[in-house]
């Protein structure tokens, strides 16, 4: 995934894909770098709105061709990790009205949603964590589209004020929502 980023930003940097590989920028070294390290958290945000992994993969590309050229234009270096989920959240909105325009169906299902690969062997215990992670998952698809947003977001690990800035939400109110929300899952699993 890398190489096809570095010749991508060998195209935007002006230089042929092969000049690129050959001898990178600290530019570009730097916006690759910061890939490897995001890409799989990106990816997993952009899957949770329900975009297919190829889509996912391509705007994860797209979003980090944006940070090339904002770092290119000597924009903002404040808080990188925000920039990226603050565009790849609108990447993924924008994403999602092309999908709907299409009448693809459109569910918003957090990462950590998912299955677990790894169940606990007896059928007894298996079928408690099913049904306890399906009580779990009713309960944050009930919650608000921001709601789920804020707590996919922080389940990556970031800060409240980067969550704001992503969601376009004040800090008390993604405060509020995250308490709303972690609230209700914890009594959800408590039964």
């Amino acid at each position: 995934m890398a190489s096809t980023l570095w010749g991508k930003l060998g195209s935007l940097a002006g230089e042929g894909a092969e000049a690129s590989a050959a001898r990178p920028s600290r530019l570009e070294e730097e916006v690759v770098s910061l890939f490897e390290q995001l890409r799989p958290p990106v990816l997993r945000y952009l899957v949770s709105f329900r975009i297919s992994a190829p889509d996912a993969e391509e705007i994860a590309q797209e979003v980090f061709l944006a940070l090339f050229q904002h770092l290119r234009q000597g924009k903002s270096r404040a808080n990188l990790q925000g920039w990226v989920f603050r565009v790849a959240h609108n990447q993924a909105l924008k994403h999602r009205t092309r999908s709907r325009r299409h009448s693809e169906h459109f569910s918003y299902l957090p990462p950590f949603a998912e299955a677990p690969d790894d169940l606990t062997p007896g059928p007894d215990v298996r079928l408690e964590v099913i049904q306890k992670q399906q009580r779990l998952l009713a309960v944050v698809r009930a919650l608000p589209e921001q709601d789920q947003c804020c707590l996919s977001l922080r389940a990556e690990g970031l800060r409240y004020r980067d969550i704001a800035e992503i969601v376009g939400m004040s800090l008390g109110a993604v405060a509020n929502s995250l308490e709303r929300s972690l609230s209700r899952l914890a009594r959800a699993s408590s039964y």
